[in-house]
């Protein structure tokens, strides 16, 4: 049986099994695991000694989350990773991140309404990890992503995106123009049906979907090979 793609609805519904009794992770655990898996991808893919500096670009959702994780990782694997946030987010979980970011000397540019503060730092990056939008994003895409996101593919860097490429309908795919194209994917739990017709590298992430979970949703997911946090897709 082929791996399953999921709609908006049944990725929701898997998020919150995880986080009930189903799967028992708390929402720290998930985000650990998933970034984890997100900066394996980049180094698997990206070589620090050819693409040393990542700036990442984090959303103010879980989706952010993830990505604060993976550059704190990424700060770890000995890239030297960047922080941006057109929009911090405002929950406690997406603060303690932040902090283990700032106690690791991560940088993060300060938000900025300057465009060329983020195209500086574009000029001195060598990859981009998209982790803006997640899953549940639904367009039109609002200041202040509606001007970030193009100077983002103006930059020509290579972008490794989480879950789903920003700007992307989680179902029905590239629909908005100023949706990201990555390079790389890293869909997190099972890929999104939208993703279809990616092109590029695909990965799966998030090696913690329980056995039950996987045989109830009928997910039919890859195995993923020794210790690591991703398998490629093909």
């Amino acid at each position: 049986m082929s791996m399953k793609y999921l709609t908006a609805k049944l990725a929701q519904q898997i998020d919150e099994e995880l986080m009930n009794q189903a799967g028992a992770f708390s929402i720290d655990q998930l985000m650990e695991l998933a970034g984890l898996a997100c900066a394996q991808a980049l180094a698997r893919v990206y070589d620090k000694k050819r693409y040393p500096n990542v700036l990442v670009c984090c959303g103010p959702g879980n989706q952010g989350g993830d990505g604060l994780v993976a550059a704190r990782h990424l700060g770890m694997f000995g890239y030297t990773p960047t922080i941006f946030m057109p929009k911090p987010g405002s929950k406690e979980i997406y603060q303690r991140l932040k902090t283990q970011c700032d106690n690791m000397k991560v940088k993060t540019i300060p938000p900025s309404n300057d465009a060329s503060v983020l195209r500086d730092a574009l000029n001195s990056s060598n990859v981009i990890l998209d982790a803006i939008f997640g899953f549940s994003f639904k367009g039109p895409i609002r200041a202040p992503f509606d001007s970030a996101l193009p100077f983002l593919t103006e930059s020509r860097l290579p972008i490794v995106s989480v879950d789903i490429p920003s700007g992307w309908d989680v179902e029905e795919g590239k629909i908005e123009p100023a949706g990201l194209q990555p390079d790389v994917l890293v869909s997190l739990t099972a890929p999104k049906l939208g993703v279809r017709s990616f092109k590029g590298r695909h990965f799966l992430g998030g090696r913690f979907i329980p056995k039950t979970l996987e045989d109830r949703f009928e997910l039919n997911l890859p195995e993923y090979p020794g210790s690591d946090q991703i398998v490629e897709l093909k």
